[in-house]
Parts: structure tokens; C-alpha cells; sequence
């Protein structure tokens, strides 16, 4: 397994095993997984050149993977020389610390790494799914094709592992390990769940945790749409409506017993109530709303209300959770274009657009107002990386490259 190393390992150990601060975002879409940061104390406006630039880190490959960031670290991936690779960066400076072989590349790397105390877990394209530590050594690999019959997307797989205890927890797709469960220290089988929908190839979502009468169990959007397993592996419940889609990529949002999915290419979302009695949870469409749409960017949800990209127009929407009443939606405002993705913090929503413009959004339903804006300089390829907001900082990735500001208010 070629790994690069630029530090001696037990100074990376040292680092690793640092105390992870609260404002780390040490997985997909941040530590609950709903792209919403807690962090306070951020800038609430921008100049005209947009936040200090506090580095910029080069050569991480392609793709459109995000970034986690946990402790002295930020982790991507990349693709370079036909291959897939984890990437850990100095969070300070940006420098490459040393690059991992995950897997070969093949259609569009979307995985973002999971960070869990000494390791990291990260899932390339053609299914390869990887335990690396701290100093960029392979502990264990299994292959969601080779060892489960898993069955992918035209896209291949671009799912974020899910960290649960002491499991790791992806989906292969097929027939026989729809969902898997694997031990996170040996990556030995905890168990394979079998989904019984229509269709059961693999999506490009993510798993979610959700808990509803005391019933703990994970939440997932693939091709055969909702589903809900057990903790031990049993399917619970299943809406098979945002099934059968060209693709399935955003991450469903739990909100105590309700779940709000949206997908792509005109389809819209559902928003669907689980009722759990005597171990059994059953699941009801609250509604359908077309308008809902959402390709990959991602939808948040912000106290009453949900706020993602309509489809992938770079036309942003804010509506009512419990209803699915459009609110707003942006029409000429601003520089941004194409494909939005977004994330949350200390009241503003970051909007990073296609053309890689990045916005600075106040999150009210009153209205698409933006008090800030930047572009940050574009690579080759399409800008969908999700942007990322721990300590303080504003993670950018363009392509091979990764943009940090410093966004802190000054005291």
C-alpha cells in the first residue's frame, strides 16, 4: 500500500490523538450530520474581497469531496493518476502531511472521510472501503462489491461512511447486503440487511441515526428510496416513493420523528412521520412537494424551515418544514450560478454555487439577503463540494485545491 509520509509517524500520532475541540466537523455534513454548525462568534457581514484567506492548499487531486476537520487535521479525498487517495492536511497551514491509497478513481468522487478518534474511514468510487491511521497506514479493507455482491450507481459510490459505537455502517446496494454493518477496529461482518423494495442498488446518500419512541435505528435514501434498519440489522420501515430516480444523492434530515428527503431531476420531496410501538416502527407521508427538489447540493434545516438548491439551478429555496410552503425562492440576486450547496452557522447560510461564487446568506424566511460574497478561484471541473465551517474557518475546495478564511468576528 504506497503512502507518502512528510512528518515522522510519532509526531502525526501526537497530533492525532489530540483532543477533538467541540467545533470540529468530523464527518459528512458535520457532527450530527445535518450540515448545521453551533459555532457563534462569526462574521455576520463580508467586505467586497470576502473573509481573510488564511492558506490554500494545492495538488489534492480531483473530485468533489468535501473536507472533515478534526483536531490538528482536515482530511479530503482526491483523485490522482487514475487512482483515489486520503489526504490529510496541517489544519494551521494547510501543508500535506501525507496521502493514502484508497482505491481506483472511476466516475465522481463525492465520499467525505469519517474521523473517529485514531482513525479514519473513507469509501472510493469502485467500493473500496478503507481504515487508515493516524499515520496514513491501511488497518483494514473490504470491497462493497467483491465481498457483499453490492450493486452501484452509474456514478459508482460516493456515500460518507457512517460511525456508529463500534460500527461502521455503508451501503453496498443489491440484493442480499442492501445495508452492512462492519466492526470499525477489524472490518469483519456485524451484519448484512437485505432491503425489500423495488429497486435496491446503491444511492449516493448517506446514513443518518434517528431515534423515535425509544427505537434506535439509521436512516438511509437509495435507489429504492427511504428505509429505516434496525441497529441489529432488520429493515423497520420503507417509502418507496423517492425511488427509482436517476440518482438519489442528498442526505435525509431527522428531526425527532420526522424525516425530510429531497432529490433531483424534478422529483421534489416527502416529509414522513415514524410512529414506533412495541419495537415496530411504522412510517406515514405527512406530504409530497414537488417544488422541493434537490440534486446534491443538500437542504438544511434551520428552526421551522428547510433551505437547499431547486434541483441544481443556483436558485436556492426556503420553505416550512411541517407544510412544504415555499417561502422564497432567489431569483437574480447575486453572482452565483449553477449547482448551490450549503451549510449553516451562527445564522447565515453559506451558499457555494457552481461558478464558485460563494455567498453569505441571512437564514430567515423573509427573503433571499445576502450580506457578503466571493468568488474563490475555480478549478477545472464542476464546483460542488460542500463548503465547511469548523473553528472558526471556512473550507472551500475547488478541484485539487482547498481554500481556508479566517471568518471569526474580531473581538
Amino acid at each position: 500500500m504506497p503512502v507518502r509520509l512528510f512528518l515522522p509517524t510519532l509526531t502525526l500520532c501526537a497530533l492525532f490523538a489530540a483532543p477533538a475541540p467541540a467545533d470540529d466537523w468530523p464527518q459528512f455534513r458535520g457532527p450530527k450530520r445535518d450540515g448545521v454548525s453551533t459555532e457563534k462568534g462569526l462574521l455576520q457581514s463580508w467586505p467586497a474581497e470576502g473573509p481573510p484567506l488564511a492558506w490554500t492548499a494545492k495538488g489534492l487531486g480531483g473530485g468533489y469531496s468535501t473536507v472533515s476537520v478534526a483536531g490538528d487535521r482536515v482530511y479530503t479525498l482526491g483523485n490522482k493518476n487514475k487512482d483515489s487517495h486520503l489526504v490529510a492536511l496541517d489544519k494551521k497551514t494547510g501543508d500535506i502531511l501525507w496521502t493514502s491509497l484508497v482505491g481506483p478513481a472511476g466516475g465522481s468522487l463525492g465520499c467525505t472521510p469519517t474521523v473517529d478518534g485514531d482513525r479514519v474511514y473513507a469509501l472510493g468510487q469502485a467500493g473500496d472501503l478503507v481504515c487508515i491511521d493516524a499515520a496514513g497506514k491501511q488497518v483494514w479493507h473490504r470491497h462493497l462489491v467483491t465481498d457483499f455482491g453490492g450493486v452501484k450507481g452509474g456514478w459508482n459510490y460516493c456515500e460518507s461512511p457512517l460511525v456508529d459505537g463500534d460500527k461502521v455502517i455503508v451501503t453496498p446496494g443489491g440484493k442480499d447486503a442492501t445495508m452492512v454493518a462492519l466492526d470499525k477496529t477489524t472490518g469483519k461482518d456485524v451484519w448484512k440487511c437485505p432491503i425489500p423494495t423495488k429497486k435496491n442498488e446503491a444511492g449516493y446518500s448517506s446514513v443518518v441515526v434517528a431515534e423515535v419512541g425509544g427505537v434506535k435505528h439509521y436512516v438511509q435514501l437509495f435507489n429504492g428510496g427511504l428505509v429505516g434498519v434496525s441497529t441489529d440489522g432488520k429493515v423497520l420501515w420503507t417509502h418507496e416513493k423517492l425511488g427509482n430516480n436517476t440518482a438519489n444523492v442528498p442526505t435525509p434530515i431527522v428531526i425527532g420523528d420526522l424525516v425530510f428527503s429531497s432529490i433531483g431531476y424534478g422529483r421534489g420531496a416527502s416529509l414522513v412521520k415514524l410512529t414506533a410501538e412495541g419495537g415496530a416502527v411504522s412510517a406515514k407521508e405527512v406530504y409530497y412537494e414537488r417544488p422541493l427538489t434537490n440534486k446534491h447540493g443538500g437542504v438544511i434545516r434551520v428552526g421551522d424551515y428547510v433551505y437547499g438548491d431547486t434541483d441544481d439551478s443556483g436558485k436556492p429555496y426556503c420553505a416550512e418544514l411541517k407544510t412544504g410552503k415555499v417561502m422564497w425562492k432567489r431569483s437574480s440576486e447575486g453572482d452565483g450560478g449553477g449547482s448551490a450547496a450549503v451549510t449553516y452557522a451562527d445564522g447565515r447560510l453559506y451558499f457555494h454555487y457552481d461558478n464558485g461564487v460563494v455567498a453569505l446568506v441571512e437564514a430567515s424566511p423573509a427573503g433571499y439577503k445576502e450580506v457578503g460574497s466571493f468568488k474563490a478561484p475555480k478549478r477545472n471541473g464542476a464546483s460542488w463540494a460542500h463548503p465547511v465551517v469548523s473553528d472558526g474557518k471556512l473550507y472551500i475546495r475547488e478541484g485539487d485545491m482547498l481554500f481556508c478564511y479566517d471568518i471569526r468576528a474580531k473581538k
